[in-house]
């Protein structure tokens, strides 16, 4: 008797197109751009048709007057760049700029590293809840803490008042040319340590422990430890703070414009708060030509910096 062995049933395949890897591609690629059409329309229309249209107007003499009939303006080449940079004005608000940079940036650097690393050793709820408070500035308006920072700037305010305690008495901080910058400088530091402080303490708990202990068993004390494996692992940390940083001062203009209006005697005036005079007295050409004389700075700023730190990392 001879066995008989049954083929099992076959599944039939199912019948339908199949979808090639290129095409899969091509339909992410079309969801993800209607998802992105929106913001690259409204960048476009808000952002860089603006940004075409001033470079443009840098050019030529536009004025207020001239806002009718904006193609009937005339090409005068680089001559508005030859007025902003000849202008007592501006070169004065290039002083104050570049000054509230040297003090403000390094100053801001320190202490919210100083800051983010007290932060790193404590516990996460005390870290937390000063972390809290310390980025709290960061998401304040303006002109509230302009309105509590004049308060205390007053010669009856808390600062003359505490230095009262030990025999100084204070000046008349905003209306003194030579304490003035100081006051918004500090102001800004104040301002601006919450944020570089929530960086700084990122890239400082995204050092491995396992590299800290090796340190420690190396005979490395906590300085020799922070200076030789912390700072060099953190270079890339502080590279990005720097820049941020020194581009946000460099466009200092909410201090100013809020709490002194560029004086006295333009000991205050930035170079955006310039431009934004330009505009408002109706000089369109000059003005555009000051904001691209601030753009090149911002991008000098920026090449040092990744310079300076790309040999270090």
């Amino acid at each position: 008797m001879t066995a008989t062995t049954t083929a099992p049933p076959t599944t039939p395949r199912r019948t339908g197109k199949t979808v090639s890897l290129s095409a899969r591609r091509r339909r992410t690629a079309a969801v993800a751009w209607l998802f992105v059409t929106p913001f690259v329309v409204t960048f476009g229309i808000f952002g860089l048709i603006p940004l075409i249209s001033s470079f443009g107007m840098s050019f030529t003499d536009m004025h207020a007057r001239d806002i009718r009939s904006p193609f009937a303006v005339n090409f005068v080449g680089l001559e508005n760049f030859v007025t902003v940079l000849t202008n007592t004005s501006f070169l004065k608000a290039l002083r104050n700029t570049l000054l509230f940079v040297a003090v403000g940036v390094p100053l801001s650097l320190f202490l919210s590293l100083v800051l983010a690393v007290l932060l790193n050793s404590l516990g996460k709820r005390a870290a937390a809840f000063f972390r809290v408070g310390y980025y709290t500035p960061v998401v304040t308006t303006i002109v509230a803490v302009a309105i509590v920072w004049r308060i205390m700037y007053q010669n009856t305010g808390v600062i003359n008042t505490m230095l009262g305690w030990v025999g100084i008495d204070g000046p008349n901080w905003l209306s003194d040319t030579r304490t003035a910058l100081f006051a918004l400088t500090v102001m800004a530091v104040w301002r601006s340590l919450g944020s570089t402080m929530v960086i700084f303490l990122a890239g400082l708990q995204g050092i491995p422990q396992e590299v800290k202990e090796a340190a420690s068993v190396d005979g490395a004390n906590p300085v020799q430890s922070f200076f030789r494996i912390t700072i060099p692992i953190m270079m890339p940390t502080i590279l990005l703070n720097a820049i941020l940083t020194t581009t946000g001062f460099m466009q200092f203009f909410d201090e100013p414009f809020v709490m002194t209006n560029g004086g006295p005697l333009e000991s205050t005036t930035s170079i955006a708060l310039q431009v934004y005079n330009q505009f408002k007295y109706g000089n369109y050409a000059v003005g555009s030509a000051g904001a691209y004389v601030l753009f090149v700075l911002i991008g000098i700023f920026a090449i040092i910096q990744f310079r300076f730190f790309r040999q270090r990392t």
